[in-house]
């Protein structure tokens, strides 16, 4: 490819600078040399010497004032998804502000607020892989399951019905998943706040200790029955 670029600009240079008596010989050359169809060879010779456009380097929106910022209400908010904590950021500066644990400029305050979930994953990256140094990962959940499976957050609920829950799933491990242990799962019931905490036994657990943790059934007992 190289030695082709040097092909084309040497011939290039000479076939702009010939008088049209020998530009023929000079493109029936370049022709014979590089395979080129006669319209295409004409091309590439007179727009050899035009020089590609520099790229001007891009400017910076979202500086380390703004990552340190996300990462601190990323911390604030227990390390939440990116889509959760879009949508809780508006009320949680406003609260750290009040309680004097964050100060933010106005432009930083802005660009926060602005950016997406695409944006706050980028940004928090290199932050979470820190993170998660010597964690064992777990085995990957299918994808297209993912996928088939509609996730809301708070702000997402426009028409709220009782009866729908915000779950939540926590390991209580230490941040090392190995020998015994508890999960937790909390089920928010979204339309009136009902709230059901459920301690479940790990996968290291006796069969014969399984028995003192309630099940998942019971929150769906002791829940309150709303009347249609």
């Amino acid at each position: 490819m190289g030695t082709r670029k040097e092909l084309i600009d040497a011939v290039g240079q000479r076939y702009r600078t010939s008088s049209g008596r020998d530009k023929p010989k000079i493109l029936e050359e370049f022709v014979r040399l590089t395979g080129y169809h006669r319209k295409h060879a004409i091309r590439v010779l007179n727009c050899s010497a035009v020089k590609p456009a520099e790229r001007r380097p891009r400017e910076r929106v979202y500086d380390e004032a703004v990552r340190q910022a996300l990462i601190m209400l990323w911390e604030a908010a227990d390390r939440i998804c990116s889509k959760r904590l879009k949508a809780v950021q508006p009320l949680l500066i406003v609260a750290m502000e009040r309680h004097g644990h964050l100060t933010l400029d106005t432009g930083v305050r802005q660009r926060l607020l602005a950016m997406s979930t695409a944006t706050i994953d980028r940004l928090l990256d290199s932050t979470r892989r820190e993170a998660c140094v010597g964690r064992r990962r777990r085995g990957a959940i299918n994808s297209a399951l993912r996928k088939s499976i509609p996730i809301r957050t708070f702000a997402d609920w426009k028409d709220v019905k009782p009866g729908f829950f915000e779950i939540d799933f926590v390991e209580h491990c230490g941040g090392v998943a190995e020998g015994t242990f508890v999960h937790s799962l909390v089920l928010t019931d979204v339309a009136s706040g009902w709230t059901e905490c459920i301690a479940l036994p790990g996968a290291g657990t006796d069969p014969g200790d399984r028995g003192l943790c309630p099940s998942p059934r019971s929150a769906a007992v002791s829940a309150p029955r709303y009347q249609q």
